[in-house]
């Protein structure tokens, strides 16, 4: 029998898509116990995040002009590519934050710095929205619909598409898998735009806008290229590149790869918080608080200490979080296709790993 404080619970039963032995809270039902414990305004629009974008983009020009003019010896342009590198990652978190309504609320503003902020990877604001506010945030960690979801053993014997990828997917120590943050962002950002349209995504015409929009990106960086020249452009832009995959990836990864697929989208049971040092965190605007985010998407970032707080208060044996460097660990350690909803596969050599909260990897005190 349910009390009055469990029903909004749903209790699972099926392994294919479900988290066996495990009940699983929709969303709106942990809002509801949360917010009236947040400080008041935690969900006003965070506009000081916008000081970010003149930031980026000065250091981005000052790091192609100084290339460009060979301001510094040769030997220092490594030095230029990790610095531009970690200003392309820090306009791609100010725009995701920014296109999820946390820091204006203005449709066209929240377009044009979505635009602006993930144009070190050419991808449509129109194209995000639908996909990972829209899709992703609407079916996390569901089986089949989730597009950023790793695939189910069934998925992966069906398809050859998918057996490929998974090839150089991280995990169980495949020297292949160093490839997925090195270019993992790039390459499914293209891809989802090109399978937008057939999947329902996008309407034809949006889909035809969010292609103008890309392209129209892609213009603008052949253009930067001409101007600067070839060396300049390799270490000013492509390099840079490789550099924010792997920070952005770095997240994207641990913060549902380790978990179990779930049928209720349930944040406590399907996402991770990533905890990292002060000043990592302070430059990617604490997108490590991936619980928190999913929990209440259109809040900054910058108030999901406060929700951390509340939630190890009222679910400590719910809640998960643990390091960055353990959670990469973690995921270099297991497979990447599930067997059921809670168990990892290898299908090449059949080795099996249990998801977060069913015995791998378990927080250590602190986390």
């Amino acid at each position: 029998m349910l009390t009055g404080r469990d029903r909004d619970v749903t209790v699972m039963e099926s392994p294919e898509c479900h988290t066996p032995s495990m009940v699983e809270r929709t969303i709106a039902s942990y809002a509801r116990e949360i917010r009236p414990l947040l400080k008041r305004g935690v969900f006003f629009p965070a506009r000081s995040r916008l000081w970010w974008l003149p930031v980026h983009l000065s250091l981005i020009a000052l790091g192609l002009t100084a290339l460009a003019r060979h301001w510094l010896p040769g030997f220092l342009s490594p030095a230029w590519s990790l610095l531009i590198g970690m200003s392309f990652a820090g306009l791609t978190f100010l725009g995701h934050e920014t296109l999820h309504g946390a820091v204006v609320r203005g449709a066209r503003l929240r377009h044009l710095v979505g635009w602006v902020g993930f144009l070190p990877f050419v991808i449509s604001p129109r194209l995000w929205v639908a996909w990972h506010n829209r899709v992703h945030h609407g079916n996390t960690q569901h089986a089949g619909k989730d597009p950023d979801a790793y695939p189910t053993l069934e998925e992966y014997e069906q398809s050859r598409a998918v057996r490929a990828v998974m090839h150089v997917a991280p995990g169980l120590g495949r020297v292949r898998g160093v490839t997925a943050p090195l270019i993992g962002f790039t390459v499914q950002s293209l891809h989802i735009l090109f399978a937008a349209g057939q999947r329902g995504y996008l309407s034809a015409r949006e889909h035809a806008l969010a292609i103008a929009e890309t392209l129209l990106g892609i213009a603008l960086w052949a253009s930067v290229a001409v101007a600067v020249g070839g060396m300049a452009f390799l270490f000013g832009f492509v390099l840079p590149v490789l550099v924010a995959n792997v920070i952005v990836m770095g997240f994207i990864l641990t913060n549902h790869s380790l978990s179990p697929l779930t049928g209720v989208n349930d944040p406590l049971a399907n996402s991770l918080t990533v905890l990292t040092p002060r000043l990592l965190g302070w430059v990617t605007l604490g997108f490590g608080f991936h619980v928190e985010h999913h929990l209440f998407p259109a809040m900054s970032a910058r108030h999901a200490p406060q929700v951390r707080r509340v939630l190890q208060d009222r679910w400590p044996d719910r809640y998960q979080s643990m390091s960055l460097l353990r959670a990469t660990a973690a995921l270099h350690m297991s497979p990447r296709v599930y067997k059921d909803a809670a168990t990892l596969i290898d299908p090449r050599s059949g080795m099996e790993w249990p998801t977060l909260r069913h015995g791998a990897f378990e927080p250590m005190p602190g986390e």
